[in-house]
């Protein structure tokens, strides 16, 4: 292939497809190649949803235990909308319910970033500070949500501040270590060269090790965001309500499970948005490191 070749590629965004020996290699439009994979994904979930029907239908368990593709729409459709006078489920609406489990997020981890990364870069850069900070750190890393959620009751009530308190802690350890490992796998070679050139240990910080670390601490907060997502179910067993966790634990009080299927499919239908917008902001703030 010739670099014209190659340049014309990328300017259409064409894809190659395998080409048999002898043959040149057949070149498969990008846009084509996006309905291919949006195409079988489309495809996969009619098949799940044909077998869960399937099983539902042939009464393998009792209705109340594994509701129908069709009971679980209707829940859907009576959280997002006002039905005999009641707004959606427990008094809100599924939006609003995921709204403010969203809002909780993102003060939790955004008080975890403002502390994570921070510490990280201490625990990276200064070899005494992480012989003290990295073990708890990792204590931290590997306590359950629900290990301490109990004591932040204790501590603060049933109100909001436990809530934000779980998500920070649990978000904090992924970021600081993300951040200390990435700011100690900077290359020797740039920091030697930064030295050669008069910079100091603060200049060395900012200008040689932040930069280069920048994609794996971005990482490692998109990953944080993943674990305070998994434990606000958590975070909202304690007056939860309005929250997505709130909700899904008042409707398993009253076996109310084609409710609690519709608030797990939103959280992990929302969870792939979200995942989806860091991975853009990740490309945004970090060009260089390609897509993932």
């Amino acid at each position: 292939m010739t670099l014209l070749d190659s340049a014309e590629r990328k300017k259409t965004g064409a894809v190659p497809a395998p080409a048999a020996p002898g043959r040149p290699a057949r070149r498969i439009p990008a846009g084509v190649a996006a309905l291919r994979w949006t195409a079988l994904r489309l495809l996969a979930l009619a098949v799940l949803l044909a077998a869960w029907q399937a099983v539902v239908a042939a009464g393998v368990w009792p209705r109340v235990l594994v509701p129908s593709p069709g009971d679980v729409w209707q829940a859907f459709v009576k959280a997002s909308t006002v039905h005999d006078g009641v707004r959606g489920i427990s008094g809100h609406l599924l939006v609003e319910h995921l709204a403010v489990s969203l809002r909780r997020i993102a003060i939790g981890t955004g008080y975890a970033a403002l502390v994570g990364i921070p510490l990280g870069l201490l625990i990276g850069v200064v070899k005494p500070l992480a012989v003290v900070l990295e073990p708890a750190v990792t204590f931290l890393r590997t306590l359950p949500p629900l290990a301490y959620l109990s004591l932040l009751v204790i501590w603060f009530g049933i109100d909001e501040s436990p809530k934000i308190w779980l998500l920070l802690v649990a978000a904090l350890p992924p970021i600081a270590a993300a951040t200390a490992a990435a700011v100690r796998g900077v290359p020797t070679d740039l920091v030697e060269a930064g030295r050669a050139l008069g910079a100091g240990p603060v200049a060395l910080l900012f200008s040689i090790r932040l930069p280069s670390a920048l994609p794996e601490i971005l990482t490692g907060v998109r990953i944080a965001v993943g674990i305070a997502y998994t434990s606000v179910v958590a975070a909202e067993t304690i007056n939860g309500v309005p929250g997505i966790g709130g909700m899904i634990r008042d409707a398993q009080r009253y076996n109310q499970t084609d409710v609690v299927i519709a608030g797990i499919i939103a959280i992990g239908l929302s969870g792939i948005l979200l995942d989806a917008l860091f991975r853009g902001l990740e490309r945004a703030a970090v060009p260089w490191r390609g897509r993932a």
